[in-house]
């Protein structure tokens, strides 16, 4: 691939970005620009609502000022038994009229009678003619207020005297009681001159408040309306404008950043030129690490993915991944990992004369290439063979494995398909054994979707609660009497029953065990919990075991499902104790601590020892069954006098004849369990085994 630019091409490349670039900062200028704009404008417009809404709070407090002094006046009992009296005049007089001469909460009085005659009215002291000076919209107010008295004052605007008034009206009633209706009203009125609206302006912080008939054009206003609607006038005060204030301020800031820009531009333009000689270099150095691994030097998953484009149909596509590299990381550390990887790529460069490309596209995967011609059974036959030979390292021994899938690619295969092709091929030779080579064939591919069918029957089988548990139970060998039962999982859909050596190691290689084992455990204990005396056994399987979560999910069912914990016994096989110690033991101990107890199962088949039992601190121990059947009677006795010398309860699995009962009681077997002990039953099989009917009644 050539890396070289032309001369015009090189003028052309900087034209474009130099277009380019001034087209984004010409955008950058014009959204900054709008941004400052917008900025003022919202500042302008904030302060504008926030003016409003403090004219709105000023008006609506003078309102409820003058509403609470009407009222403090006229539900007042003095005042209720004065008005209609003979003395209502004099003590109107002397009460209100003589008071608004010079009061600075209001200017005036009015009262008038339950028919809306005018009693007494005073402006400043002096008696006036109330109804005539307010007009209609002032008796209406009034008469509303005597045919409906409530606490709640009536407040409204008029015109008196050519200025502006707010007049507050309330029946003059008992404080306690409900007098007939209607009544006495009695009417404070304040004028809003210009003192009056000054110390508003003050208290409300709105500087130069006025009032006037009009709007005045510029200014923010408050309209004041009369009771029946009509505008009485307008409250006008100046804008402050604090976005444009601010705008001004540094609009010279904004200018020298403006010519800043420009020089920036300038600048851009001139350094586009520098970069473009530099970017030829770049390039060919970006198209290296962009196609190769940087541990290795060999290509990457994206240059692997080219070389098959262009290699030649028929060519043979090899995946290759490394058994037991993980175990090489955790024991000597990365660096060595690193440095087997690298050791692993030199080896493959000699494993054919053919290969002409080789890539690592991951972790510890590799990849070649060779032509048709050569053996593809031979060269995976190769890789395993060298890859299985031990690699020195800093001084030390390390020994690695490999599975081997291979693939031919056709003419018209996309690359991605040649390479899941390959892949599908590796995963079987990993489920075969690993240490094995596989070559791709359309069957795998059906194998992995019946396989993918198969987990979402399983799948749908859990969610649709299609999963079933039976119970088989458990003897004391001494009496025969059931002392505890272990649930087992079963499934039987439509097409004919599933055998549980199927559909288990499914739900482990799916991800479902948990969700499995949960519809399991909650069934069964839900199914033995009203038998008190009865212990319950249950199989966890390995993977659940090492989840840091097992327990506390093992807590909550055990109290949601009200079960007493030491009647639940947790079965597990020894594999787990190999592969995880550390994080079986964390379960264990949790478990243990609330009473939980525990069952090696299958002992005696692998290299469970006294060391395990000890270290986990098991409480029972299962004999596997091809001891009792195998008919090795030493064998058979020295497992149990194993697990005797620790005081460990043993069972004895797979009990099918009398015989072997029998043996197993004298061996020292505490618990029995198999067909002769009876068969695993249905929840109504196993309640009719443990409440027999009651005899039947003889006849005379």
């Amino acid at each position: 691939m050539a890396n070289d630019i032309s001369p015009p091409r090189q003028a052309r490349q900087v034209v474009m970005a130099a277009i380019s670039v001034l087209a984004i900062l010409a955008a950058i200028a014009a959204l900054s620009a709008n941004v400052v704009i917008t900025m003022r404008d919202a500042a302008n417009s904030i302060d504008e609502n926030r003016s409003l809404d403090a004219v709105a709070s000023a008006v609506s407090s003078i309102k409820k000022r003058m509403s609470v002094t009407v009222r403090d006046n006229a539900i007042w009992d003095d005042a209720y038994a004065a008005v209609g009296s003979a003395e209502t005049q004099a003590w109107i007089d002397d009460n209100w009229g003589t008071t608004s001469e010079d009061y600075p909460l209001y200017d005036g009085v009015v009262v008038l009678d339950p028919k809306g005659r005018q009693v007494s009215a005073y402006l400043k002291g002096k008696a006036f003619d109330a109804l005539k000076a307010f007009g209609p919209n002032f008796a209406d107010q009034a008469s509303d207020a005597s045919s409906h008295p409530s606490t709640n004052a009536h407040v409204g605007f008029f015109a008196l005297s050519g200025e502006i008034t707010m007049a507050s009206t309330l029946a003059i009633q008992p404080y306690y009681g409900k007098p007939p209706t209607p009544l006495y009203t009695l009417t404070f009125f304040k004028t809003l001159t210009p003192d009056y609206i000054g110390t508003i302006a003050d208290d409300f912080q709105v500087k130069g408040l006025t009032l006037g008939k009009d709007r005045l054009a510029g200014q923010l206003d408050f309209a004041l309306l009369a009771t029946d609607g009509a505008e009485l006038g307008h409250l006008n005060w100046p804008k402050l404008e604090p976005g444009t204030a601010v705008y001004s301020r540094v609009f010279p800031q904004l200018v020298i950043l403006a010519i800043l820009f420009a020089i920036f531009v300038m600048l851009v333009i001139f350094h586009s030129r520098l970069e473009l000689r530099r970017e030829s270099a770049r390039a060919a150095k970006a198209t290296r690490e962009a196609t190769h691994d940087q541990l290795t030097g060999l290509l990457n998953r994206a240059g692997f993915i080219h070389a098959i484009t262009h290699a030649p149909a028929g060519s043979i596509v090899h995946l290759i991944d490394l058994d037991g590299f993980k175990a090489v990381n955790d024991a000597w550390g990365h660096a060595v990992g690193d440095q087997l990887i690298r050791l692993v790529g030199q080896t493959l460069g000699a494993v054919h004369e053919r290969v002409f490309a080789i890539a690592r596209m991951g972790g510890d995967e590799f990849a070649l290439i060779h032509p048709d011609e050569v053996d593809a059974e031979a060269v995976g036959s190769r890789i395993v063979h060298l890859l299985k030979q031990p690699f020195a390292i800093e001084g030390r021994t390390v020994e690695v494995g490999a599975s081997v899938g291979f693939t031919a690619l056709t003419a018209d295969q996309p690359a991605l398909e040649v390479v899941r092709r390959a892949d599908v091929a590796l995963y079987h030779a990993k489920e075969s054994g690993r240490g094995q080579t596989s070559a791709y064939c359309l069957e795998l591919d059906l194998e992995r979707e019946n396989m993918a069918d198969a987990e979402r029957r399983l799948k749908a089988a859990i969610g649709n609660d299609e999963i079933g548990v039976v119970f088989q139970p458990l003897t004391a060998a001494a009496s025969g009497k059931i002392i505890g039962v272990e649930a087992l999982a079963r499934w039987s859909p439509p097409t004919g029953p599933v055998s549980p050596e199927v559909f288990i190691p499914l739900a482990e290689r799916s991800g479902l065990i948990d969700q499995l084992s949960h519809k399991v455990f909650q069934t069964a204990l839900q199914a033995v919990r009203d038998w008190p005396e009865l212990d319950l056994s249950l199989n966890v399987s390995p993977l659940q075991l090492c989840n840091p979560n097992f327990a506390d999910e093992i807590k909550h069912l055990l109290t949601s499902q009200n079960f007493d914990p030491h009647r639940l016994i947790l079965e597990v096989t020894e594999g787990v104790f190999i592969s995880k110690p550390d994080r079986a033991q964390r379960s264990i101990t949790a478990l243990h601590a609330i009473g939980v107890r525990f069952a090696m199962d299958d002992f005696g088949t692998g290299h469970a020892s006294i060391g395990t039992l000890r270290q986990f601190g098991f409480d029972k121990v299962k004999i596997d069954r091809s001891l009792i059947s195998g008919g090795n009677d030493a064998i058979l006795r020295a497992t149990i006098q194993l697990a005797a010398a620790l005081d460990i309860p043993v069972t004895a699995e797979g009990i099918e004849t009398d015989e072997q009962a029998h043996f197993a009681r004298d061996a020292g077997c505490e618990l029995l369990q198999g067909y002769l002990i009876g068969k695993p039953m249905s929840l109504a099989m196993l309640k009719e085994r443990l409440e027999p009917p009651p005899p039947a009644v003889k006849r005379a």
